[in-house]
C-alpha cells in the first residue's frame, strides 16, 4: 500500500518538473496568467482535477 503511494507522489513529481525542466519560460509565463484568475476560477480548476483524478482511479481500479 506505501510503496504505491509513494510511486504515485513520485510519479506526480516527476510529470509536475518536466515543464520547468524543458521550457522554464513558459512556466514562469503560465505562473504570471495563473495569478490573474480568480478565487472560483482556481476552485472550479482544482475541483475538476480531482474528480478527473477520481474517475481514473475507478476505470483503472
Amino acid at each position: 500500500m506505501w510503496e504505491n503511494f509513494l510511486i504515485a507522489i513520485a510519479l506526480m513529481l516527476i510529470l509536475e518538473g518536466i515543464l520547468p525542466f524543458l521550457s522554464p519560460h513558459t512556466w514562469r509565463e503560465a505562473f504570471r496568467k495563473m495569478i490573474e484568475i480568480n478565487d472560483n476560477h482556481i476552485r472550479f480548476i482544482g475541483l475538476t482535477s480531482m474528480l478527473i483524478g477520481v474517475m481514473l482511479l475507478l476505470i483503472i481500479s
